[in-house]
């Protein structure tokens, strides 16, 4: 049977088929709905972990005791998990691992731009990547059974076309015995202590492994020769390769679905048989500098970016400027291809709980505030401009202890980091413990939304919620004050004054101050109350804008005394959070109950 799939439904699927008994992992885009497809499968153990090292760490674990195991994670969540996999590759495990990163080519939805493949070769581990849904899939069975058989996890490489692009996909069996208990484990030192004269032992076996896995690389079939016309031969692996079809249909191509370590008598067979090779790859030229290496010239990085995705329209153009293919081609393309469409700027949700926060800190002088990624990261944008760094998970309390130690205070500002309340969860815990004992005068908040939202609303110790079903939750003001942090305040952020009384409570104490601003995202609770209007007595003094609610816009009615347009507010996008009416001055927003 075939159905049509997302790369990620179509993973999930793979994991089912493929025996998989327990999955982990920490959302981000594009890998996030690995997890939540996962769940539907009642034979798969499915959690979503603190971070991605703990993620990795627990899969480690359930490979250890006998269990097929997969972690997943964003493209950044690789440095965090890095830690936990590179000592797996070491002691090798009793059932298949994989280790799922999904890149964001063009940083869509990431704060920087990395190519994880490079994370194979550093780790001394096997890599594959697919091209489309149906692979996909069929690449998990295939990972788990190279990881049994070499004894080492493989590194499953996917990116944001494949992840969210849907093909056909055809459906298997899962052939698993999921009754049968895991055999008994047996203490094994030598193989399972990472210290170091244990690992010095197996240093040597490392690299005979991967000499070994060349040979693999050389026979398996998802990597393969397809011979065309001999005057161009294409190296290609996962979207790219479907690109480079589309433009050039008659090449031969050297198709490759495992991309660590590389088939080197595949790519001498090609070489010795066309008269030009050329390698498309996206971000670095990681195939490219390897097929170098082996003293084979090729076309690559030379005429292709280095940096974002590479479409086929990028592939056209760079190929015309070489002089491979006629500009006409390009031409034709373009036209098909819509031109000159507007851009919008992203934008807090009508409701969001983090609105009152920008717009009280947006009027602060003196304030550099720190922050890191999640929804919170729009508050740097129109209209608060209320941020002055974001950057990783849990960065907005690190670098906030950064800027005090630094001596920034001297000057006459103040520093207030924040962070969101999965992200506290995540990486948050650790830099608040170095600040409490090292006695940081700092105030920091975390804008606790019950969820992680911009990921898409998934669970987080702080929920009460798990994939699974309930979980116990854990209380961030407890877990603080337990940690030490002795002045905690706690504001309602849907009531802008007491927002901005905590803020200011926070940053006229001498010593390290936390505030908590509790208040759920809309999509968690969904509590939508009647839509606000605004009267005639609204002015346009347009203090209902600096709130950069997408409800709220300009009419065309002008007030006769100041000349301005008045606001207005769009029922069907309203929620009735009140936030607007608080903050207006001439009371000219009310319910649309009272109007």
């Amino acid at each position: 049977m075939k159905k049509l799939m997302t790369g990620n439904e179509a993973l999930a699927r793979g994991a089912y088929e493929a025996g998989v008994k327990a999955a982990t992992g920490y959302p981000g885009t594009p890998s996030s709905e690995i997890l939540e497809n996962i769940v539907q499968y009642k034979e798969i153990y499915a959690e979503w972990s603190t971070n991605e090292k703990t993620a990795t760490e627990a899969a480690i674990g359930a490979a250890y005791a006998g269990r097929r195991a997969i972690t997943t994670m964003k493209q950044v969540g690789m440095n965090v998990a890095a830690d936990a996999f590179f000592f797996a590759v070491y002691t090798g495990m009793r059932a298949g691992l994989m280790i799922i990163v999904a890149d964001d080519p063009g940083m869509f939805s990431s704060q920087n731009e990395q190519d994880n493949r490079h994370y194979a070769p550093f780790a001394k581990m096997p890599m594959l990547e697919p091209a489309d849904s149906q692979e996909a899939k069929d690449f998990v069975k295939i990972a788990m059974e190279m990881s049994e058989e070499w004894d080492v996890p493989v590194l499953y490489r996917t990116c944001m076309r494949v992840a969210h692009s849907a093909s056909p996909v055809e459906l298997g069996e899962r052939n698993w015995d999921d009754e049968k208990i895991p055999e008994k484990w047996v203490r094994n030192q030598e193989k399972y202590v990472c210290s170091a004269m244990f690992a010095q032992k197996k240093r040597p076996m490392i690299e005979e492994r991967l000499i070994k896995l060349v040979e693999t690389s050389n026979k398996i079939a998802i990597n393969r020769l397809e011979w065309g016309d001999r005057k161009l031969g294409i190296i290609a692996s996962g979207p790219v390769y479907h690109y480079a079809r589309e433009i050039f249909p008659d090449a031969t191509f050297l198709k490759l679905g495992m991309t660590y370590p590389l088939p080197e008598g595949l790519i001498r067979e090609l070489a010795a048989g066309v008269e030009k090779v050329m390698v498309i790859e996206e971000l670095d030229p990681f195939i490219e500098q390897q097929v170098k290496a082996m003293g084979i010239d090729c076309i690559g990085k030379d005429i292709f970016p280095r940096y974002g995705e590479l479409l086929t329209g990028d592939i056209e153009k760079a190929c015309a400027k070489a002089g491979i293919i006629p500009w006409e081609k390009v031409a034709e393309q373009r036209a098909l291809t819509p031109q000159g469409l507007p851009g919008r700027s992203p934008v807090l949700c009508p409701g969001c709980p983090h609105r009152s926060t920008f717009f009280n800190l947006a009027k602060i002088k003196d304030l550099i505030i720190v922050s890191d990624i999640g929804c919170y990261n729009l508050g740097a944008l129109a209209p608060f401009h209320a941020t002055d760094f974001m950057g990783s998970m849990g960065a907005g309390f690190g670098v906030a202890h950064g800027f005090e130690i630094g001596g920034i205070e001297k000057t006459g500002q103040k520093i207030i980091g924040i962070v969101g309340d999965s992200t506290f969860f995540h990486n948050g815990v650790t830099p608040l413990l170095n600040m409490v004992h090292n006695g940081s005068n700092v105030t920091l908040m975390v804008l606790d939304n019950s969820t992680t939202a911009m990921t898409g609303h998934q669970d987080h110790p702080g929920t009460e919620n798990t994939l699974e079903g309930k979980g116990k939750r854990v209380d961030i003001e407890k877990l603080v004050r337990a940690i030490g942090v002795e002045h905690v305040l706690k504001a309602n952020a849907f009531d802008v004054k007491s927002v901005d009384a905590a803020i200011k409570e926070g940053l006229n104490h001498e010593g390290l101050s936390f505030i908590i601003v509790e208040g759920p995202c809309f999509f968690v609770g969904k509590n939508t109350k009647p839509a606000f209007t605004v009267t005639q007595d609204c002015n346009g003094c347009g203090t209902c804008f600096k709130l950069g609610c997408s409800a709220i816009a300009r009419s065309e009615i002008v007030d006769e005394k100041t000349g301005r347009k008045k606001s207005s507010i769009d029922p069907v996008l309203c929620v009735g959070c009140t936030i607007c009416a608080q903050v207006c001055p001439r009371k000219a927003i009310v319910s649309t109950q009272a109007a």
